[in-house]
């Protein structure tokens, strides 16, 4: 029991625990309408928060954005930071502003802070519409990669269906040339094999020492000649153009349309893939209407700017605007506490005896006008008239009658 009793908490403790409660109520009550206006802190620390989110995020991803392209260059690095540094330093002016938008009293001030918000909110909007295009900036890298993949694997296969029409014409050009020149020699061998043949014939006769002598001579046709030289010279063109045809087939053979089919395909499948895990290329098929791969590089970069810049308008005033709700201002000067004015006991006769003169004197106003009213009707008699003597009935009558 005694272990008991003296766990329990004080009375007195806990009464003089919440008057210090109701005191320090008091005094913040007095002194938010002495200043005119109140600040929920609350709302305040989440702007705050809101606002070291930002600044956060806007810093890591200047840090992040350096380290790429600064190209291990440390000079660059450093020097690719010192502006974010300073965008964090204006942005964390934002919920200042707002709050001296709302509890200062001169409109020239008031104005001033609408400007610096408006300036600081440029400053957060670029910088989280900077975090945002590094959102989808390696979805749309790949997207790019890939289309980019794509176009030279069509164009590879747009030029071997060139370099294959001119091998296919080389080819048919050689054959063509080989059937001509086997005709030319065929015919070469038939007018040859149809010409006469040679007429040898003895001769006799005597030299210059008066020798007679006798010799065999021949006489060979004149065109045998020509056909033997062109039969010859066409068996020669035969070998060179028969190697040329084999070279310009086996350059042909090399040419194969399939395998350029089939990287076109892979470009596609690969390009295809990287679209659709672009969300900024989904949305922006969604509203067009059109198939993924089918969006443009102008539409996906009209709907990036919505995406980016709408999203970072709404981050650089959120907290601002919470930071201007959690000032309560007070706006009626009709109870005492607005004036911050307290009424001394002893003064108030002083200031309600006016008050009830004249209400005495319309009540007493009003009641002699009904009672004058009454006694014109008649309904009522004065009480300041007395009644005079009453005559005997009686004697009326016998006076009247003498």
């Amino acid at each position: 029991m005694f272990r008991l009793s003296k766990s329990l908490p004080s009375r007195d403790v806990q009464r003089e625990h919440r008057d210090w409660l109701l005191e320090s109520e008091k005094w913040r009550h007095a002194r938010h309408v002495d200043r005119g206006y109140r600040i929920k802190w609350g709302y305040v620390g989440i702007a705050y928060l809101v606002e070291a989110m930002v600044i956060g995020a806007s810093l890591a991803g200047a840090w992040l954005f350096a380290g790429v392209y600064s190209d291990g260059d440390n000079h660059s690095f450093y020097f690719m930071l010192l502006a974010p540094l300073v965008y964090a330093a204006v942005e964390l002016c934002r919920v200042p502003l707002g709050i001296l938008a709302r509890t200062q009293r001169s409109y020239f001030v008031r104005g001033l802070a609408i400007i610096g918000i408006i300036f600081a909110a440029g400053v957060t909007t670029k910088s989280v519409s900077q975090l945002g295009e590094m959102m989808f900036h390696p979805r749309l890298m790949e997207a790019a990669r890939t289309k980019t993949a794509l176009k030279d694997a069509q164009a590879d296969r747009a030029s071997l269906d060139t370099r294959i029409a001119a091998a296919d014409a080389r080819v048919a050009q050689y054959t063509t040339e080989l059937e001509q020149i086997e005709k030319r020699s065929t015919d070469n061998a038939a007018q040859l094999a149809g010409l006469p043949a040679q007429r040898c014939e003895k001769v006799f006769g005597t030299n210059s020492k008066g020798v007679r002598y006798q010799n065999l001579k021949c006489v060979t046709d004149p065109r045998v000649a020509t056909l033997s030289a062109s039969v010859a010279k066409a068996g020669a063109d035969r070998t060179a153009l028969t190697k040329d045809l084999e070279e310009a087939r086996k350059a042909r053979a090399q040419l194969d349309r399939g395998s350029a089919d089939r990287r076109v395909a892979d470009a596609e499948q690969a390009y295809r893939q990287a679209v659709n895990r672009s969300q900024l290329h989904s949305f922006t098929a969604m509203v067009y209407g059109v198939d993924p791969i089918e969006v443009t590089d102008a539409q996906v970069h009209a709907f990036l700017r919505i995406f980016v810049f709408v999203p970072a308008l709404c981050a650089a005033f959120a907290s601002t605007i919470l930071a201007l709700c959690a000032v309560s201002v007070r706006k009626t000067f009709m109870d005492e506490d607005d004036l911050g004015a307290s009424v001394n006991p002893e003064a108030t006769n002083y200031m309600l005896a006016p008050f009830a003169e004249g209400i005495v004197r319309e009540v007493n106003a009003s009641l002699q006008k009904s009672v004058k009213d009454a006694v014109a009707s008649g309904a009522a008699i004065p009480l300041e008239r007395r009644p005079g003597p009453v005559a005997n009935p009686a004697a009326g009558t016998a006076g009247a009658g003498a």
